[in-house]
């Protein structure tokens, strides 16, 4: 059974993430509109400028077909933004959508100039052996506390910065600017399990 996985493409690095997503050998739509939802099997939400993207969520309607999406027990991966848009509080400005149990702080490693890359350590098959994957992170949001059921899969000094809950995968950095996909693989993974594939 073929997998879908929209993207939403309202702003931000929707584009990378479809390339990622097709070099795995997985079909790629873009969602502009709430209905699309109902015909996916999987939901990416990219990074990009999180007061941006969630207006035009409300613009068009998004919230309540995002909520059903999510108590369906679909996967969700999100990146960056995609993290402030979802998570259970925004420091200063109050409650995110409250998909994920963490609270984070918007833009916390500074601005635009201070875009950094890291190697580092991610656990993505119980060990912490393997190759370190090349860490991208724009304007990265901070996680600032992680609730108890919340996996932590990789690490930048003592900050979580990958992290899984339920069907909910979680970067402050940006994977699509790599060349490595293993992210986006575990991803899919996420979601053949979840159709019953694997």
């Amino acid at each position: 059974m073929d997998i879908r996985v929209g993207v939403l493409a309202l702003q931000g690095a929707f584009r990378e993430h479809i390339k990622s997503l097709e070099k795995c050998g997985v079909s790629a739509v873009e969602i502009k509109f709430p209905d699309q939802l109902d015909d996916i099997d999987a939901l990416i939400i990219p990074g990009g400028e999180s007061t941006t993207i969630r207006k035009l969520l409300e613009k068009y309607k998004f919230r309540s077909r995002l909520d059903k999406f999510y108590k369906d027990g679909k996967p969700i991966f999100v990146t960056c933004a995609g993290l402030v848009l979802i998570a259970k509080n925004i420091k200063g400005e109050g409650m995110g959508l409250g998909y994920i149990d963490v609270d984070v702080e918007r833009n916390a490693y500074g601005r635009q100039i201070d875009s950094f890359e890291e190697l580092l350590n991610i656990n993505l098959d119980g060990s912490q052996n393997g190759r370190k994957f090349n860490s991208i992170f724009i304007r990265a949001p901070k996680i600032l506390n992680v609730g108890e059921k919340v996996e932590i899969l990789g690490k930048f000094g003592q900050e979580a910065v990958l992290i899984r809950e339920d069907n909910i995968i979680a970067s402050t950095f940006h994977p699509e600017l790599a060349d490595d996909l293993r992210i986006h693989k575990y991803f899919i993974n996420m979601i053949k399990n979840n159709k019953g594939e694997n």
